[in-house]
């Protein structure tokens, strides 16, 4: 436990970032999870739209820190893959 009152500062302060981040991490992992299900299921329409989100809410997170950017780029990088081999047969 903290002794000096900046120390206690501190830890109210990482407890209530850690919960943040928490849940910033958590709607992330879930949009990446939709991209993914739409691209399994072959909803084309769904899948598009869940691959924009998905895009623009990893760029805002690694804009957080929440990621670091290079993560954000490799999963965008590994989604648009999944998207060009799961569709491209049926264009």
């Amino acid at each position: 436990m903290p002794n000096s009152s900046s120390a206690k500062k501190e830890l109210r302060k990482s407890r209530s970032r850690r919960l943040r981040n928490r849940t910033q991490r958590s709607t992330l992992r879930t949009v990446l999870r939709k991209v993914r299900n739409a691209a399994e299921a072959a909803d084309r329409e769904g899948a598009e739209q869940a691959f924009r989100t998905a895009v623009k809410t990893l760029d805002q997170a690694a804009a957080k820190n929440l990621i670091h950017r290079n993560t954000a780029a490799r999963t965008k990088s590994r989604l648009s893959k999944l998207m060009r081999t799961t569709f491209a047969a049926s264009s």
